[in-house]
């Protein structure tokens, strides 16, 4: 049973699959598939209500004169058809008389050629039978007698026609069968005389077509008028829509007091005043929140100067017992050391907070000179005793020169160098290299690395930021998380750029690039720059 089992499953998904293959791909699209192979210019919004306009009208056009064409029509053929019958008729009736109970071929012509002979100007061509007896003038035309028409007229007392189309001209056929009364009989007697009338519509269908041609040319204008319309709605429209864009661009900008002329009582007056709404309360939040940040700024600087003034006091105090701290007992002396600690790393706090007040008050200006990037790097490490910790890696002395603030770049390198030896592991490298970009504009590239865990991916994108600490374990150290910050605001004051990653090997790694310019008399096969 299993075996008879997976046989039907196989052929049931041979079956589904054959089907599927012989349908083929189903197309899915949607509205913005199709909206996306649509040109800009045909996407817009006046373009879209032209087109509506447009398709509107020409629905509107369309429709109306295909009502009015076939009314036109209709009206026309009835009365032709109507005129052509009722003569024909008054013809037939004229000459039935005279035409014998048996008529012979001579009768049948004599008969064609009266009813043709009243009709003169007409255009017509008159067929008579009988039996197996046929009589036409002025030709025959045996062609257009259909044999729906021909038994019609064998089966029924009363005229019979039917419009036809031979040689891409319209005629209208009549057959009419003639009949006599009888006194004693309550209806006609079939005489077994057929008479045939086949007459050109030429006229009407020229008349039907100056009804078309009528008809286009009324879509026409009605399809320009709507574009017009469509126009002038479009511009109406698109008016204040393009005010409130060009408002949008100010507010962009930074102009929060740009307000729209609210006209009317439509959608698109109440959609101004919204915006109007919008740009006030938006207005006055940010005013809201600059003066927030500025008395923000301000007390952050006036605590840091405030601090300044007792924390010298505390520093020369601390010296002096620093100085005397042999005479004092173990735990006098920790507790000296403790005190001397905390105001040192309050001091650095204090100058962090106040240079970064500076940045933000934009009181910082840089006192550029020339300088030897590789000497200012070793000058940064000799002065703070870490030449033995660092393996450097620098250009020659007088091969990269370049204008910077000595003492911002001092900042920098400290910070990246200190950083790496607290919170890294060793060993740390610093190099110094060049990176051109063209012949006379290049980057001096300062690499700080260092051999530790490296930054974690969350810490990644907030590593320069203020206050910022990469791990919990540091919210409690002797860093202030302003150091990066600040080494970011000083690159940047240079015109610089600043990136942090990891390392391949582990490790963080702090580049900086500096601009430099290629000094017209120095000596390009050194490569001095």
């Amino acid at each position: 049973m299993s075996g008879r089992r997976s046989v039907r499953a196989r052929k049931a998904v041979r079956t589904r699959e054959t089907v599927a293959a012989r349908q083929g791909p189903r197309p899915v699209r949607s509205f913005r598939a199709l909206l996306a192979h649509v040109p800009l210019p045909l996407r817009g919004l006046r373009a879209r209500l032209v087109v509506a306009f447009a398709l509107v009208a020409v629905a509107g056009a369309l429709s109306t004169g295909a009502l009015a064409f076939r009314e036109a029509r209709t009206g026309v053929l009835q009365q032709s058809q109507d005129s052509v019958i009722r003569q024909f008729r008054t013809s037939v009736d004229n000459v039935a008389t005279y035409i014998p109970a048996a008529p012979d071929q001579s009768d049948l012509q004599v008969a064609v050629n009266q009813v043709l002979f009243a009709n003169p100007s007409q255009g017509w061509r008159v067929l008579a039978t009988y039996g197996s007896l046929h009589a036409y003038a002025p030709s025959a035309d045996v062609n257009r007698l259909t044999p729906e028409l021909l038994r019609s007229v064998q089966t029924t007392r009363a005229a019979v026609f039917q419009r036809v189309n031979a040689g891409r001209h319209p005629y209208l056929v009549v057959g009419m069968p003639v009949t006599y009364a009888t006194p004693q009989a309550t209806e006609s007697r079939l005489s077994g005389v057929v008479m045939y009338l086949v007459v050109p519509q030429d006229a009407e269908q020229g008349y039907v077509k100056a009804t078309v041609s009528g008809i286009e040319r009324a879509t026409l204008v009605a399809l320009c008028l709507a574009v017009f319309l469509a126009l002038l709605a479009a511009r109406g429209v698109l008016r204040p829509v393009r005010a409130l864009r060009q408002a949008t661009c100010q507010m962009t900008e930074g102009r929060l007091d740009v307000r729209l002329a609210v006209n009317g009582s439509d959608e698109l007056a109440d959609l101004s005043q919204s915006f109007n709404d919008t740009a006030a309360a938006l207005e006055r939040s940010v005013a809201e929140l600059h003066r927030l940040e500025a008395q923000a700024r301000r007390f952050v600087a006036d605590v840091s100067h405030e601090l300044r003034t007792p924390l010298t006091a505390m520093s020369a105090l601390t010296d002096v017992l620093d100085e005397n701290a042999l005479h004092f007992d173990q735990e006098t002396g920790d507790a000296l050391r403790l005190i001397s600690e905390g105001t040192i790393r309050l001091s650095g706090l204090v100058e962090d907070l106040m240079e970064i007040s500076r940045f933000d008050a934009g009181a910082v200006k840089l006192n550029l000179d020339e300088v030897d990037l590789a000497e200012s790097v070793r000058r940064t490490l000799a002065s703070r005793g870490w030449q033995d910790q660092v393996e450097t890696h620098l250009p020659e002395p007088g091969m990269l020169r370049t204008r910077v603030d000595p003492r911002r770049l001092d900042v920098v390198m400290a910070n990246l160098v200190g950083n790496a030896l607290r919170h890294g592991a060793p060993p740390v490298r610093l190099t110094v290299s060049v990176k051109e970009e063209r012949t006379d504009v290049a980057w001096a590239v300062i690499e700080v690395t260092d051999s530790g865990p490296g930054i974690a991916e969350e810490a990644m994108p907030h590593i320069f930021e203020r206050f910022y600490k990469a791990s919990t374990a540091r919210t409690r150290s002797a860093s202030s998380g302003l150091g990066l910050a600040i080494t970011a605001e000083n690159v940047y004051l240079h015109g610089g750029r600043i990136s942090a990653a990891n390392a391949p090997w582990g490790g963080a790694a702090f580049t900086v690039e500096l601009l430099l310019h290629r000094d017209s008399g120095a000596d390009d096969d050194a490569g001095a720059w």
